[in-house]
């Protein structure tokens, strides 16, 4: 006899369907999983065994054989365990087969038959709606499965309430309606004293989606700066929450089920290895660049990271999306994230200062800015020196500018750019929609090629210097609908955010 279940296997966030497909025939007494299942799927015979026998349910002893299908796919995950156990139990004839069809299943088992949360959940429930399947998950995953926004949920707390539920002795009703996240609270730009400058160019670096660098000694405030970004970074849209939400729940971090509003802001240590920023492992998952989808990444001590770490950031700096290669599979990750770094000048961050001169200076400062490439480098749209604050500033009151101020100019610029037509943020804009949008009249052209040939801009630089100008200048506009033009002093001001690249 040969039950069928439907589950998934996860690539990226994209799921793959699987055919769990259990077979019960004559022969001595064994227990198989065939399809190039993992450690944790192999293990799902003694979790299944334990579970059922937990309910009072036996095996028969026969000789049982569990086909992963398609079979030249590897399997992954714990989420196995439930597909595999309802399986046995239709084969069984526990439960009706026919009631199974109509539904997608994933979910660990514990050895006394409760359900245990597992990851990809939401792409799993998002891939069943559209199949028009409903979902059977654990009840834990219940409210992130409900946020698919349609096809029925049956989402269980353990094995038996399960089996009363298709046999009609129990009903299980529809998780609670999913709920947002609370409003975040960020830290105010209102608390950053001085740094005038630096408050600018992150007002820059917000309304176009723009990657900077700052350099600075200890304490001028660089981190106090890049965690005030996404304060003032219009909200996530519905579509872009979902996609936060998406590769969250693959990497089995969005906890309880509810969405969270705010934009992802990603801080690793600079000890973090090429597997933890970009992603991979023995089951390839998201790394840092990928959690920072649609939000911030910020990389402090840049120059700390080992070289081949910071270099592997260039490509999804320039596609959005993380590619995981191994031997048998391509697996790819969104990353469209907004790159905030910060580093000292030198080894000791003393580079400038006439006080506490930096002692094996230049040399120091040479050998620890070449840690840094200059690919990278020249993905950065804007770099700032963010000079130590003087002790006049930190007496002063705050600035009447707060968070909410800025992020009202921000949300204005980045309307015009979405009335464009093309929806992308400037910092993405390219070719001829660039040339479109970046028109240049003679002053600002021969401005633009004086400085290419003194800063020796390559094309990439060129070009970045066009998209922040292109900001600066809807900055400018402010509420005006008519297009502003991109003028002499929109590229003299994007030209001297080039000037601090180590």
């Amino acid at each position: 006899m040969v039950a069928r279940v439907r589950t998934v296997a996860f690539q990226g966030i994209d799921t793959v369907d699987i055919d769990v497909q259990v077979h019960i025939a004559s022969g001595l007494p064994r227990f198989t999983i065939v399809g190039l299942p993992d450690k944790a799927v192999a293990e799902s015979r003694e979790r299944v065994r334990a579970a059922l026998a937990s309910l009072g349910l036996a095996l028969p002893p026969k000789r049982l054989t569990i086909n992963l299908s398609p079979a030249d796919l590897a399997k992954e995950g714990s989420h196995f365990d439930l597909p595999i156990a309802l399986g046995l139990l239709a084969a069984m004839g526990v439960v009706a087969e026919e009631d199974l069809i109509g539904f997608l299943a994933l979910g660990e088992l514990a050895l006394d038959g409760k359900l245990a949360a597992v990851a990809g959940v939401l792409p799993a429930a998002i891939g069943a709606a559209s199949a028009d399947l409903g979902l059977i998950c654990p009840a834990a995953n219940g409210p992130e499965a409900a946020w698919a926004g349609h096809g029925e949920i049956v989402a269980a707390p353990d094995l038996l309430a399960l089996i009363n539920h298709f046999k009609g002795s129990q009903v299980l009703g529809p998780p609670p309606p999913p709920a947002a996240g609370p409003p975040p609270l960020y830290p105010d730009l209102a608390d950053i004293k001085g740094q005038e400058s630096a408050r600018r160019a992150l007002e820059i670096a917000a309304a176009g989606g723009h990657n900077l660098l700052m350099v600075g000694p200890p304490g001028a405030g660089k981190s106090m700066l890049a965690a005030r970004l996404p304060g003032i970074l219009p909200p996530l849209s519905p579509a872009e929450a979902i996609e936060v939400a998406m590769v969250r729940s693959v990497a089995g971090a969005l906890g309880d089920g509810t969405i969270d509003p705010a934009r992802p802001f990603r801080d690793p240590h600079h000890s973090s290895s090429m597997p933890a920023l970009i992603g991979g492992g023995s089951q390839a998952k998201p790394g840092e660049v990928s959690l920072a989808h649609c939000g911030v990444l910020f990389l402090d001590e840049l120059a700390e990271f080992p070289r081949p770490v910071l270099d592997s950031l260039r490509q999804p700096i320039e596609t959005g999306r993380a590619v995981i290669s191994r031997a048998n599979r391509h697996v790819t990750y969104p990353a469209r994230f907004q790159l905030v770094a910060a580093m000292n000048p030198c080894r000791c961050g003393y580079l400038a200062d006439p006080a506490r001169a930096c002692a094996q200076a230049p040399r120091c400062a040479e050998s620890y800015q070449a840690r840094l490439s200059g690919p990278l480098l020249d993905r950065f749209d804007l770099a700032i020196e963010v000079a130590a604050v003087a002790i006049d500033d930190l007496s002063a009151p705050p600035s009447l500018e707060g968070s909410a101020t800025i992020a009202a100019r921000v949300a204005a610029a980045r309307a015009r750019q979405s009335a464009r037509g093309d929806g992308l943020l400037n910092a993405r804009v390219d070719g001829a929609a660039l040339t479109a949008v970046c028109a240049l009249d003679r002053d600002g052209d021969t401005l633009l090629r004086a400085a290419a040939e003194a800063l020796q801009l390559s094309a990439r630089g060129y070009h970045r210097v066009l998209r922040v100008a292109r900001t600066i200048a809807d900055l400018e506009a402010g509420g005006d609908t008519a297009e502003t033009p991109v003028a002499r002093r929109h590229l003299a001001e994007a030209l001297s955010y080039r000037r601090a690249l180590p």
